[in-house]
This record gives C-alpha cells, sequence and structure tokens, in this order.
C-alpha cells in the first residue's frame, strides 16, 4: 500500500499537521502496513529543497539539473507539460522513519491547463474558482494540484495500489479533487479534517465564542439545520468553498468528536456520511520519578533566579499567541488558585511560552535580560512584545497586580534553554524540562480540534486542564471508559445547566460568556487544588497514571486502532 499526503508541511514539521505526520510515519503499525509514503506539497521558497537536501537527499531537482534515468525524464515531461518546475527526494523522520517527499513549484504554471482544471472541478463539482481567483493562496493549491498528481503517476508507473490520497486539510483538497475525476481504480482519496475552517472563523469572531458555537450548533443539528441555515451563506470563504466539498471523496478522517459534529454541520449531503473518527496520539516518554523530580527542581531553580524564591507548584502553558488558544481564562481560573494557595501558605509560578516575533536572538534577550529584567518585566515594540503579545502580556501584568500567591512570566521566546532564554536560565536546561517539569498544563480552547500541546505533559505525571470543546476528551473518555481520573480536568464552557432556556442560542454574547467563565472559572479552582500533589507519593502516582493513560492514547494505539482501519474501509468502499 502506498499513501501520498498532501500537505503544506512536506519539508518540515510546522504546525499540528507535521505533528500528525511525524506521529503516523514513526509509528511501527504504520511502517508495517504501508510500503510507501510519499508528501506532496507546493514549493513555496527555494530553501525548502536545501532543507529537503540536509535532512533527506535531493533525487531530482529542475532548479540545478540533479536527477537522471527513467524517473528523471518522467519527472522532467511533467515539466514540460505544465510549465512547473519539481523536486523529489527523501526526508527522515526519526526512528528509522523515511518518506518521499514531492514538490511542486506552479508560480509559471501552464495557464490553458489552469483554466481547463477549473472548468472541470466547475463542472464535476460546483467549484467556482472564478470567485476566488486574487486569493493566492487558493490558487497556490490549484495550480499544483495536477503537475502534482502526473508527477505521482509518474513515481508510481504501473503499480497496482492500492494507492492512497490523503488531503490534509483544505490545502489538499484540490489534489483529491483531481484524483477523484481521473477515477483511477487503483486510488482512493480520503480528506483529513484536522479542523472545520468554516466553523473555527465563526467562533473565533463571534462574542460568545465556544459558548454560543457550539450550542447553536447542537441545537441545529436536532432541528436539521445547517451552517448557513444558522449563520448564514459562508460560500465567500474559499476554505469552506474547498472543505465543502469533501463528501465527495472516499473517505473522510475527523481528528476529534467536535470535528465530526462540524463536518455534519457543513450540510445534508454529510448528515449520514460515514465519517472515521481518526484522533491523534500523544507522546508516550517512560521516565523515572527521580528524572521527574530533577526536572521539576531545575523548573523551580529558574523560579529562583527570577523570582527570589521557589515556588512550591509550577505551570504552564506552551501555545499560539492566538485568540482560538484562550489564554484569558487561565488567569480567570488562577485568580481562584490564587487565593486558594494563599490560605495554605503555597506558592506557585506561571509560565506562558508563546511567541509572535519568531526566535529572538541571544544577543536581543541578553539585553533585554540586563536592562529591565525579562521575561519577568517587558517593554512594547521589537525585540520584546510584538503584536498579540502586548496585549497577553497586559493581562499578565493585571493578574500580577493583584495577586498575593502566583507569579505570572511570559516568555515569548522560541527555545528554552540559556542562549535562548538568557544567563538566569541553568546550563542544562531544555525544553522538556517544560513538559517533565510542570505540575499543570493549560489547554482551555475556544476551539482545539484535537489539542496535542496540552496533553503532552500527561506522561510525566503533570495535571492537564483542556477545555471541554477539545478533541481528545472525547478519546480519553474511550480510553477511561468514562471514569474520572485525577490527571485531566475538564473546563467546560459550553453546558448551559443552570442557566434556563435561552429562546436563540446565537444570542449568547461576551456578558453571558464572561459570566459562565467567572463561574466556572472559581469550580475549576477548587477542583485543580484537590488534584496538585502534596507529596512525593502523590506525585509518583500522577506519573504512573499519566505514562499508562499516555500510552493508551500514543501514536502506536492511534494507527492500530484508528487510522488503518479507517484506511482500509475507504479502500474496500
Amino acid at each position: 500500500m502506498t499513501i501520498i499526503h498532501a500537505t503544506h508541511e512536506a519539508v518540515q514539521k510546522v504546525g499540528g499537521i507535521g505533528s500528525v505526520l511525524e506521529g503516523l510515519l514513526t509509528a511501527k503499525a504504520y511502517q508495517k502496513a504501508v510500503q510507501r509514503s510519499i508528501l506532496v506539497g507546493p514549493l513555496t521558497h527555494p530553501n525548502d529543497a536545501v532543507l529537503l537536501a540536509r535532512e533527506g537527499e535531493v533525487i531530482f531537482s529542475s532548479f540545478d539539473g540533479t536527477g537522471e534515468g527513467r524517473v528523471a525524464n518522467l519527472l522532467r515531461a511533467v515539466e514540460i507539460e505544465h510549465n512547473v518546475n519539481l523536486v523529489y527526494g527523501k526526508r527522515r523522520l526519526g526512528r528509522g522513519a523515511e518518506a518521499e517527499v514531492l514538490l511542486v513549484d506552479a508560480a509559471d504554471v501552464n495557464p490553458r491547463k489552469i483554466r481547463n482544471f477549473k472548468y472541470n472541478l466547475y463542472q464535476h463539482y460546483g467549484l467556482s474558482s472564478d470567485r476566488y481567483e486574487d486569493i493566492d493562496d487558493y490558487s497556490l493549491y490549484v495550480h499544483c494540484a495536477e503537475a502534482a498528481y502526473d508527477a505521482i503517476i509518474a513515481l508510481l508507473g504501473r503499480s497496482k495500489g492500492p494507492h492512497v490520497v490523503l488531503g490534509h486539510e483544505y490545502m489538499g483538497m484540490p489534489l483529491l479533487l483531481k484524483t477523484l475525476m481521473v477515477n483511477d481504480l487503483r486510488f482512493r482519496a480520503i480528506f483529513y479534517a484536522h479542523e472545520v475552517t468554516t466553523m473555527r472563523s465563526i467562533v473565533e469572531n463571534a462574542p460568545g465564542h465556544d459558548t454560543m458555537f457550539y450550542n447553536t450548533l447542537w441545537t441545529s443539528l436536532e432541528q436539521g439545520r445547517d451552517v448557513t441555515d444558522a449563520f448564514g451563506d459562508q460560500s465567500n470563504y474559499y476554505r469552506h468553498a474547498l472543505v465543502e466539498k469533501a463528501h465527495y471523496c472516499d473517505g473522510i478522517f475527523a481528528v476529534g468528536d467536535p470535528v465530526v459534529d462540524e463536518l455534519r454541520f457543513l450540510g445534508p449531503s454529510f448528515r449520514d456520511y460515514p465519517i472515521d473518527l481518526v484522533y491523534n496520539g500523544l507522546p508516550a516518554v517512560d521516565i523515572g520519578q527521580d528524572e521527574r523530580l530533577a526536572a521539576w527542581e531545575r523548573m523551580r531553580a529558574y523560579s529562583l533566579q527570577l523570582l527570589g524564591h521557589e515556588p512550591d507548584v509550577v505551570i504552564t502553558h506552551i501555545t499560539r499567541p492566538v485568540v482560538s488558544k484562550g489564554l484569558w481564562r487561565d488567569l480567570r481560573v488562577l485568580e481562584h488558585v490564587d487565593n486558594l494557595m494563599a490560605a495554605q501558605n503555597r506558592t506557585g509560578v506561571f509560565y506562558v511560552l508563546t511567541s509572535a516575533y519568531g526566535k529572538r536572538s541571544a544577543q536581543d534577550i541578553g539585553e533585554m535580560e540586563q536592562a529591565y529584567g525579562w521575561p519577568v518585566s517587558h517593554r512594547l515594540g521589537a525585540p520584546d512584545l510584538v503584536g498579540p503579545e502586548a496585549d497577553i502580556w497586559a493581562e499578565m501584568e493585571a493578574f500580577n497586580g493583584k495577586a498575593k500567591a502566583i507569579r505570572a512570566i511570559l516568555v515569548n521566546q522560541f527555545g528554552w534553554d540559556r542562549e535562548s532564554c538568557g544567563q538566569r536560565m541553568s546550563e542544562d536546561m531544555t525544553f522538556m524540562d517544560l513538559r517533565k517539569g510542570t505540575d499543570l498544563e493549560f489547554g482551555q480552547s475556544i476551539y482545539e480540534p484535537f489539542g496535542i500541546a496540552v496533553l503532552e505533559p500527561l506522561s510525566f505525571g503533570a495535571i492537564c486542564v483542556p477545555s471541554s470543546v477539545c478533541g481528545c476528551c472525547g478519546f480519553l473518555k474511550r480510553v477511561t471508559k468514562g471514569h474520572e481520573t485525577r490527571n485531566v480536568v475538564i473546563s467546560d464552557y459550553t453546558s448551559l445547566d443552570g442557566w434556563g432556556e435561552f429562546a436563540d442560542t446565537r444570542s449568547i454574547g461576551l456578558a453571558e460568556r464572561n459570566h459562565l467563565e467567572a463561574t466556572r472559572g472559581e469550580s475549576l479552582a477548587w477542583e485543580i487544588m484537590d488534584r496538585l500533589p502534596n507529596s512525593e507519593s502523590d506525585r509518583l502516582a500522577l506519573l504512573q497514571d499519566g505514562y499508562a493513560l499516555a500510552t493508551q492514547m500514543s501514536w502506536e494505539a492511534v494507527c492500530k486502532d484508528y487510522f488503518l482501519p479507517g484506511i482500509h474501509r475507504a479502500i474496500d468502499r
């Protein structure tokens, strides 16, 4: 079996999809079942080819003439026909995993070929590309699709298959639609929904966020209504236009239970579609109590350097600085945790690791550290606070002004070592100390199709706090058979129990959400305090239970129990 992954992260891991690819391709179950993996995507920068050469091997490149033999001649024929540049090679992903990589530069693609392709997209699927002609992101993936397909055929030759094309998110839809149009019986086309982009946009832009949206979704599905009925015509959004064609595919994978509901909400064509739940996996790393304690002590020692005391509790949130991550909710919960800790004469530190600027230089970090004590203090403007970092710090600073027991620290930097974070960090500190050494990891997102990051510290004995709309909660429920686990506290901002009836859930706005968050924040604080470890035996129990859970939610388990069965169902259809 060959699996072709259509993705914008073909060369390197950039975000969540890259983590999924890495997790799948390095799983033993995947390697045993899949003879050949090909990562296909656009070549958006010449450095992509350089990076591929550095982390793998370039076998063919039209940029420097690399390549010879039959495959090179076939790829050159594709280049000429479509007037594109191609780069083909191999990428190493670790744990003995290797994948072929095919990159397409369609900046000067044959306009006649593109006109015909867009005409066929309309004729077969009603996709009106003329509405999105001025959107570069739309054109990028549409212009690559046919050349990518023909190059795949050149690489596969006459092999019998089955060949499965997995289109990761809206970016993979043009290649999926091309595959379906050709109707080669060796191929199957599966849409891999890592989110539903239409719904993300609605949730993020509505004042009531997830509280409003999911209640409206659930009510609408019960009434047989879809997103257009509830929120109006979405067709102007090019990503929606692509994703709503996914029902033509041979299969659809959804990474979480909310994503299944969101797909059903797209329209009648999805209502009874046999969607496969294919959860994301978690890293399951077995460490001893001594290793866990050493990382925790390094985190406390760094806090001593910054604050002048060693905190009793280490709290973290590693995230992107975007509204969907719900960072303000952490502070609302911590306001109550702070009061409870102060009453118990305990202290805590809350590290938020996020950056909107990229990686700051060691020189910039050193100068900020010397001038005003970064990261405990901050200044507006580069190289310090830029973009959304300023608002995040303003809320954290306001929290610090009132807090008695907890200090919030914004580390607006990529990396967790002395070079990245300054001289007050110990030389032996690494990024994994953030994971192994935390007591509590927040992830109270308003939109989170799965949420790998919030559960990453699970196997190291941390208490993890995802929101109920995170797809990982459904996976956790299956693994625990619905029983409560001390290692995870789920924050629910969508349940309206005790609120009475809303004539129209769409009327839930900022005021209602603020009231709900304040109420739920207090009850969450009590629950968190009840579960935080008070002794080494508590820490050991959390470590053992967390690892046991993570093992059942590992990429190995996901691949064997969800991914491969879904692939075979699509092949058999």
